[in-house]
């Protein structure tokens, strides 16, 4: 319940306690529970995942899709927090988060986290096992969340296919993609255009690859898309690529603090490369991905090239989950948890909270419609009005999470209150701020 309402930028427990009478012992409470060790983040992690493990069946025609991101929480200026580690350069401080997120493979619908990790100076904190353990690279701690998350939705009806993992341009690397093809994972993954490719037996750069394609007119209208506020259109191509080229590892030596790097041969891996291109009224490229995938062009189990593309375009849901919670409505990197310990474990709670209103957001039924209108009001949000507003956005995600913080204190207040009760208090202490008949 607290973490249905937007905190004060320095509230170090809830926001709403659970008796109104009793705010300070509900932030006791909150950072003892928070401090507790014997709480453990899989136990917290519990109810997030059987969420998403119900909602798959409902929410995914063939697929689920795990978005995998990482997220910076800067605590510079908390020298309380003593397990921080060095984040963009050695004076920004604070703990790296890597989440991974089912998100609906139909309208791309966020659904709830399956994992989170937080690194920190003793450890990765992660809601796959109980105690902190030692930080691989960024890139290394990918294929065990992938593992784990490929578990948590097996089985489920449904799902009739493997998870999809999308990873944005930091996961291009040879070895993981050989790596991940070899464990079975299908993946999307943005390039960053500046590796070399085997494409038609000659080594072309994807960028390369995309100009040639596009010379041959071997684009095709997707869909109708916006950008920048503007009206614009979505094209793609799709070929065949080869990594030939050995691996490059990048390593830091504990001993030394220097980097090593070794090239690691491997064996040709082809993939495809899905290129998207977003074009204005007057043709010109405004936005442009390069997508190396190993998912089937044909078959039973096969993406095509424009569906690839979509789903690399819900990417972004990864992006609004970590602004919620580090911006209005969450605040995470004003908490004022000591340690990386119970930072993970509010992350964790949090995360519930946002599940709630995302489940509520995608809700078709006119009862929802209704319910999200009351809950914007309590919120006090202004939002899009017009026939074809939806009355609420997905930033006002936000403004549902300050209308719950509203409601559910309101409804513990009328359970041992009376309205009519109520109403006779203000009048009688503030006569005239109510309107005669007001209900």
């Amino acid at each position: 319940m607290g973490h249905l309402s937007p905190s004060h930028r320095v509230a170090a427990g809830m926001s709403v306690p659970p008796d109104l009478n009793q705010p300070f012992a509900a932030a006791q409470a909150a950072w003892r529970f928070y401090a507790n060790p014997s709480l453990t983040l899989p136990q917290l992690a519990a109810p997030l995942v059987e969420l998403a493990r119900a909602a798959v069946p409902q929410a995914c025609d063939s697929r689920v899709l795990v978005v995998l991101d990482w997220c910076p929480l800067h605590y510079g200026a908390h020298g309380s927090k003593a397990d921080r580690v060095a984040l963009a350069h050695s004076k920004d401080l604070g703990y790296d988060l890597l989440t991974a997120l089912a998100v609906s493979d139909r309208e791309g619908a966020p659904l709830a986290p399956l994992c989170l990790e937080l690194r920190a100076s003793d450890g990765v904190y992660s809601t796959r096992y109980d105690r902190p353990r030692p930080a691989p690279s960024r890139l290394d701690r990918l294929g065990p969340v992938m593992t784990h998350a490929c578990g948590l939705l097996a089985g489920i009806a449904g799902a009739v296919s493997a998870p999809v993992f999308m990873i944005d341009r930091e996961a291009d690397s040879v070895g993981h993609y050989r790596a991940w093809a070899h464990a079975g994972r299908r993946f999307v993954v943005r390039a960053d255009g500046g590796r070399k490719v085997l494409h038609d037996g000659r080594e072309q750069k994807p960028g390369e690859v995309a100009g040639a394609l596009r010379a041959t007119g071997a684009f095709a209208e997707a869909r109708g898309v916006e950008s920048r506020g503007k009206p614009a259109e979505q094209f793609v191509a799709e070929t065949r690529v080869v990594l030939h080229r050995p691996a490059r590892t990048h390593r830091v030596e504990k001993s030394t603090g220097k980097a090593r790097h070794r090239n690691v041969a491997g064996r040709p891996l082809a993939l495809r490369l899905v290129v998207s291109e977003v074009r204005d009224d007057r043709g010109k490229v405004v936005a442009r991905w390069l997508l190396l995938t190993n998912l089937p062009r044909a078959g039973g189990d096969a993406a095509p090239a424009a569906t690839v593309a979509l789903w690399y375009y819900w990417r972004w849901r990864i992006e609004s989950y970590h602004k919620l919670l580090k911006g209005a409505g969450q605040q995470a990197e004003c908490w004022q948890q000591e340690t990386a310990a119970a930072l993970a474990r509010r992350l964790t709670v949090s995360s519930m909270a946002a599940v709630v209103v995302w489940k509520l957001a995608r809700d078709q039924r006119p009862q929802a419609a209704q319910f999200r209108d009351v809950l914007v009001r309590l919120s006090g949000r202004q939002t899009k009005r017009g026939n074809d507003a939806r009355g609420f956005t997905e930033p006002a995600l936000l403004a549902l999470l300050a209308g719950l913080g509203v409601l559910l204190p309101m409804l513990e207040l009328l359970t041992t209150h009376k309205v009519q009760d109520l109403r006779r208090l203000v009048d009688r202490s503030l006569p005239g701020l109510l309107r005669a008949g007001s209900g």
